[in-house]
């Protein structure tokens, strides 16, 4: 395409608005100023599409990343509900008996008590 716009340029040069059968300025001088303007159009749009392209390929990068951790989470989200579940079954087994009862409550008073003496002295 610069190989043509070239040979337009060389050739605008030589003849410099004589064309054949006389002298036509004010035609070809328009001609020119219309392919210029649109060499000019085609090389901004040229320049939009490229950064339309970088753009989109960083969107997409940004999701791509963002699938993973998307994924990375789920799969945390997933092993904390297996942690947990055993918790529970472990409480459960514990609240099942009377004197596993009395020692939660003894448990769950230390605690208690301990939370409280902190809380005043700090």
């Amino acid at each position: 395409m610069n190989s043509r716009r070239d040979f337009r340029s060389h050739r605008s040069a030589l003849f410099d608005g004589i064309e054949e059968g006389g002298i036509r300025g004010s035609v070809y001088s328009s001609r020119e100023i219309n392919e210029h303007e649109n060499d000019q159009a085609v090389d901004s749009l040229h320049d939009r599409v490229s950064i339309l392209k970088r753009l989109t390929g960083d969107i997409h990068e940004e999701v791509e990343n963002h699938n993973r951790m998307l994924d990375r989470m789920g799969n945390d989200m997933d092993t904390s509900r297996g942690f947990l579940s055993g918790t529970v079954d472990k409480f459960k087994m514990v609240f099942e008996t009377k004197s596993s009862r009395r020692m939660a409550t003894m448990v769950a008073s230390f605690i208690a008590a301990f939370l409280l003496i902190y809380y005043l002295t700090r």
